[in-house]
């Protein structure tokens, strides 16, 4: 039942709650991850830790549900975990605990069978993967600036006018007395000085500079090609991502030009020249950068790990077994790499058909596999192997990722190197634990066949 669980939250966030949003699928995804979750808990005591678990879901569940700050705790919980993540505290999804029940009941049935341990831990990857669905907020749009006696003024879309009175050091919100949105401004030169001025780039996140009155133009600012890559994956839209208006203000010691970059929210160039990207200090609505394509290949490297480790244990079968995993993990990456959510239009039904073929076949394969690997006899030092890296895999190839994605590394490529480098450590580990496990099998008399 727990199996079932974890597949039914696996199918239903990757697949359904993109297909069809509503109260129903997150309903939906609320009751299996209650009856998931306590194994999962219970886990960190092994036995008889039934109700313990169970009520400890409860409670972080109603925190998490009934609480802003509860909810926030755990966008941060799972942004480790698995991303970029957002909760959202819903009293109603509170409706769902009466599945607590259902899990606990499931429970005190399973640990009744000898292979209880067995399909708990082969479960426990899987729904760590599963319950990675997240949900994005949209960033407001720095739209227009203007300077009003000593204060600069950013007009933002939807959001906060931001204002500062110390030349675009510190920002704070608008009382309220100055939210109109004035014409965009897209080019200025610095008061009693003429011959320099500056310019925002048509369609570009950029910025231009004249030392002749606008004579002639050169590149004073420009996002790097890591940052709009960053920035076309956060706003896929083009809407928004060029800088949109400026404003140039004299100061002492020289002078700040203040830009509304759009979807980037402000940027500034100080006295001693320097620009800085300053974002919206006052909003948290802060989409994140999209990183589904390196997840899925996280979540596929690691299933692959899971369902290899096991492959290397057993003592029959294993060319059938190796089939249906590798079938299973295919599937798996066919459904993560569906789009989401479905559009309407020409293809998109041969899509979602694909990607139900994915999800099936992976539910399919991974039936048939936990069959095959107790039919087979898998020894269990592999199997364990496979289950404790399979999360290490996931981790070591997204964390450099979504370090890139905050800036840490810069360049994509050093996170590309860098899962490469870690992933192999992760692999190579298993692989040696595994082939010292096979020379003792062989020379005990366990294993009839002669490790390699």
């Amino acid at each position: 039942m727990t199996v079932a669980g974890v597949f039914v939250l696996f199918i239903n966030d990757h697949l359904l709650k993109q297909t069809w949003p509503g109260p129903v699928t997150g309903k939906l995804s609320d009751v299996a991850g209650l009856v998931v979750a306590p194994a999962l808990v219970a886990l960190l005591f092994w036995r008889r830790a039934d109700l313990a678990a169970t009520v400890l879901t409860g409670m972080l569940f109603t925190l998490v549900k009934a609480t802003e700050t509860g909810a926030e705790l755990a966008s941060h919980v799972w942004t480790l975990v698995a991303g970029p993540s957002r909760v959202l505290a819903d009293p109603t999804d509170l409706l769902a605990l009466p599945a607590l029940a259902l899990a606990w009941w499931v429970r005190r049935r399973s640990l009744e069978s000898s292979s209880a341990r067995w399909r708990v831990m082969v479960t426990m990857p899987l729904a760590v993967l599963a319950v990675t669905a997240t949900s994005a907020a949209p960033m407001p749009i720095a739209d227009s600036v203007e300077v009003d006696g000593d204060s600069i003024v950013v007009h933002v879309q939807d959001g906060l006018t931001q204002i500062s009175d110390d030349g675009g050091v510190t920002w704070s919100d608008d009382d309220g007395s100055r939210n109109e949105s004035r014409p965009l401004q897209s080019a200025a030169c610095v008061p009693m000085q003429a011959t320099r001025c500056y310019r925002v780039v048509p369609d570009r996140m950029a910025v231009e500079q004249s030392d002749d009155g606008g004579k002639t133009w050169g590149p004073s600012w420009a996002l790097t090609a890591d940052d709009r890559e960053r920035l076309a994956r956060r706003y896929p839209s083009w809407a928004g991502r060029h800088s949109m208006a400026l404003a140039v203000q004299a100061r002492p010691g020289g002078h700040v030009v203040v830009v509304a970059n759009g979807l980037d929210g402000i940027l500034v160039r100080d006295v001693s020249g320097k620009w800085r990207r300053v974002g919206l200090p006052g909003s948290s609505e802060i989409s994140a950068v999209d990183l589904s394509p390196e997840r899925n290949v996280a979540i596929f490297l690691a299933v692959c790990m899971l369902f290899g480790g096991a492959a290397a244990g057993l003592q029959r079968y294993q060319r059938v077994y190796i089939g249906f995993a590798a079938a299973a993990s295919l599937g798996l990456f066919t459904a993560l790499s569906g789009p989401a959510p479905l559009s309407v239009g020409e293809g998109s039904a041969d899509t979602a058909v694909l990607t139900l073929l994915g999800s099936l076949a992976t539910l399919a394969g991974t039936v048939v596999c936990l069959v095959l690997a107790v039919a087979g006899r898998a020894r269990p030092t592999p199997a364990a192997v496979g289950v404790l890296a399979a999360p290490l895999v996931y981790v070591t190839v997204y964390t450099p990722f979504y370090g890139w994605s905050e800036g840490t590394p810069d360049p994509y490529w050093v996170a590309v190197a860098l899962a490469v480098l870690l992933t192999g450590l992760v692999v190579l580990g298993g692989a040696v634990l595994i082939r010292n496990d096979a020379r003792r099998a062989y020379l005990d008399g366990s294993s009839t066949s002669r490790p390699t």
